[in-house]
């Protein structure tokens, strides 16, 4: 009898360690990335908040400055 009561809390403790708690951060409102940090880090000529503007150094950047397909000699 007391062997069974031990096999049926095991069994049970090994059954609660299989189970998974939902993974929810809450709410959480990140900001865009064209609204800008508020630091001297920033690009100059870039204004913040405007999507265009972003959008703009965005593509040079990806165009002229990290493109090493046509900075190539």
């Amino acid at each position: 009898m007391m062997q069974r009561i031990s096999i049926l809390l095991l069994s049970v403790a090994a059954l609660t360690a299989c189970g998974e708690k939902a993974q929810t951060l809450g709410t959480k409102n990140d900001a865009t990335a064209y609204s800008g940090a508020s630091n001297a880090f920033v690009a100059p000529g870039w204004t913040a908040g405007d999507k265009t503007s972003w959008e703009q150094h965005l593509r040079a950047r990806g165009q002229y400055g990290m493109n090493d397909h046509s900075r190539a000699p």
